[in-house]
């Protein structure tokens, strides 16, 4: 007999960008559902009407698919779902796991106050209306709330943190309807992934509070409990919780400022997860290797030399076709102008030499000045003191031996070899002269790779523009 397939949810509240925190939990609960052939599904929790918008959902489904982390079916509404929502409180009703409380806020306040003045540090609310005979209801709105167990304990049996157990005393009668028959949190979270077949919910530990007031909604319907799975945050390299100080907080900057899609997956899996000595790998490897006995327990730190490392890493081995493609959406996510058709040829020839030390895209496209940039070139204050006179006189004399060269690696260097020995200087020495004039940089690529990227006829019309 098979066992159910495995249904995962990421459910984020649309009143702001994509959190990069967000996006791991995304990504944990992505790889853990497809790297079992299970289900990872979409909910937007859009209650909060004042402060939902539909450009941070846009933002958030924009977030999800630059990390490749496609979902299945249609994204859901919790918003749209308020019905059922009421009706499963209704439900709870008529099994009489919850009742119809009549108190008013001031009442309410009331007890707390007088508790609190016991010597109480935190005071449950006890209503009145718990055990209250149906005949003494009056004739004015109600809220619905759950009839919590007053004595003993509730575990959470959670996958990360262990056993988790919570004194019953502690729990209060919670309102699952409101008396102007919106549905809470607590009730709506418990409902929709209990229609959506949810069986893993992985969420952040600042959820593991919830866990145990959920957990009486699954038992007052007779519904099967979730395997919980409450990860730590992510905290900032100075051990603080994350925020705009340490750096970008959303997802959308990462892309914003050059990093790749793999590399960002590859990095936030890494976070607060291991499997051994397992450090670089590609989503496949993460699909086989994820699991949620390797979450660790404590914050993981954010660490953006170590992001870069692993970025770079994804650039060098990426295929050129694909590497191009994240490049020409980087330039639209930053608002840089677009590659003309020339420039995305010459890039595409110039990749397989700029690529393999480039950690990010602004990087890559640094070290490909040379086959984006257009005559003239105008050289750098460094690089253009390595063109005296006796320099141009030698690019003069090479721009001739050029004209009918074979443009090959090896033929380039025979004749660059030449030049150099001829006038009694090494290699270097012609280099810094050949580098202003054909990038207008004192670091670039070899000038053999330059000259063939560009070609012969550019190269040539370079030089000369120096020489002269």
């Amino acid at each position: 007999m098979s066992s159910a397939p495995i249904v995962t949810r990421f459910a984020p509240s649309p009143t702001g960008y994509l959190h990069i925190g967000g996006a791991r939990t995304a990504l944990f609960n992505w790889l853990f559902a497809r790297g079992r052939g299970g289900k990872f599904l979409l909910r937007i929790e859009d209650t909060d009407r004042e402060r939902s918008t539909p450009e941070a959902t846009a933002a958030i489904l924009q977030g999800l698919t630059w990390l490749g982390l496609d979902w299945d079916g249609e994204a859901v509404s919790q918003f749209d779902r308020r019905d059922r929502h009421a009706e499963v409180a209704h439900e709870m009703l008529a099994r009489g796991t919850a009742y119809k409380c009549f108190s008013s806020a001031e009442e309410i306040a009331a007890f707390r106050a007088a508790r609190e003045a016991e010597g109480a540090s935190y005071a449950v609310f006890q209503s009145p209306w718990r055990d209250a005979d149906p005949a003494t209801y009056p004739d004015a709105p109600y809220a619905i709330r759950m009839k919590a167990p007053r004595s003993g304990e509730t575990v959470i049996r959670d996958s990360v943190q262990g056993n988790v157990t919570v004194r019953n005393d502690q729990l209060d009668d919670m309102i699952v309807l409101r008396s102007d028959h919106t549905p809470t949190y607590m009730l709506a979270v418990v409902v929709d992934d209990h229609d959506m077949g949810v069986t893993h919910v992985i969420r952040g530990d600042d959820h593991l509070n919830n866990a145990a007031r959920q957990q009486m909604v699954y038992d007052a319907m007779g519904w099967d409990v979730p395997v919980w799975a409450h990860i730590p945050l992510i905290h900032g390299p100075d051990g603080k919780k994350l925020s705009k100080r340490h750096g970008a907080t959303a997802v959308g900057d990462y892309q914003a400022q050059g990093y790749p899609a793999a590399g960002m997956r590859n990095y936030l899996t890494r976070l607060g997860w291991a499997k051994g000595d397992a450090e670089l790998f590609d989503t496949d490897e993460a699909l086989a290797m994820f699991g949620l006995d390797g979450i660790g327990r404590s914050p993981a730190r954010l660490d953006f030399k170590k992001l870069e490392s692993t970025c770079g890493w994804h650039i060098a081995r990426s295929e050129d076709a694909a590497l191009l493609h994240e490049i020409n959406a980087y330039l639209a996510a930053a608002q840089r102008p677009a590659l003309t058709p020339g420039q995305k040829d010459l890039l595409h020839k110039a990749l397989y030499c700029v690529k393999d030390r480039a950690k990010t895209f602004p990087e890559l496209l640094e070290k490909a000045h040379f086959a984006l940039t257009s005559r003239p070139i105008v050289p750098e204050p460094a690089a253009a003191a390595a063109l005296d006179t006796v320099s141009r006189g030698i690019l003069k004399e090479l721009t001739l031996r050029l004209q009918n060269a074979n443009w090959t690696k090896a033929e380039l260097e025979s004749i660059l070899n030449e030049v150099a020995t001829a006038h009694g200087i090494g290699f270097g020495k012609l280099a810094s002269p050949l580098r202003a004039a054909l990038a207008g940089r004192s670091a670039t690529p070899s000038v053999y790779d330059m000259m063939l990227v560009i070609g012969q006829d550019e190269t040539i019309a370079r030089l000369q523009d120096a020489a002269a």
